[in-house]
């Protein structure tokens, strides 16, 4: 092999070298990101079901009194 082929393979393998380092980095945040936002959804879920139960909790059943007839 001559030199200018060795040289030319070397610059793609560091190229390739760096751009797979600089996709690892891309995933890894994209992996943070991913996982903040899924605790983030289940606080919310998890807010959302506490309140939606004490709305329910407090929600108040009209006696037969104050019931309005079926015609009204």
């Amino acid at each position: 092999m001559n030199e200018t082929v060795l040289e030319k393979i070397e610059t793609k393998i560091a190229y390739l070298e760096r751009a797979n380092a600089e996709l690892s980095d891309v995933v890894c945040r994209q992996q943070r990101e991913i996982q903040a936002l899924a605790e983030a959804f289940a606080a919310q879920t998890k807010l959302l079901a506490e309140r939606l139960q004490a709305a329910r909790a407090e929600e108040r059943v009209p006696s037969a009194d104050e019931e309005r007839p079926p015609h009204y």
